[in-house]
C-alpha cells in the first residue's frame, strides 16, 4: 500500500473515500497483528502512516458535511 496524498484524497468521492478507509483499516489490522505476534514489520512507520491517512479521510468526510 502506497502513501496517499491529501490532494488525491480531495479528488475522491464519498464512496471511494469510504472504500479506501476500509482498506486502510484492514492493512492497519494486519500490521498490528504482525507486531503483536513478535514479527518484525516490513516498515516500522507503516502503522503511523495508516492512522494518519484514516484520520485524513474522516476529516475530509466531515468537512464536506457528508457524515
Amino acid at each position: 500500500m502506497s502513501i496517499i496524498r491529501l490532494k488525491e484524497l480531495k479528488e475522491m468521492s464519498k464512496e471511494k473515500l469510504e472504500d479506501k478507509m476500509l482498506e486502510m483499516k484492514k492493512e492497519l489490522m494486519k500490521a498490528k497483528t504482525q507486531v503483536s505476534s513478535k514479527q518484525n514489520p516490513d516498515k516500522p512507520g507503516k502503522i503511523k502512516e495508516f492512522k494518519k491517512t484514516i484520520a485524513r479521510i474522516k476529516t475530509l468526510i466531515n468537512m464536506r458535511g457528508e457524515a
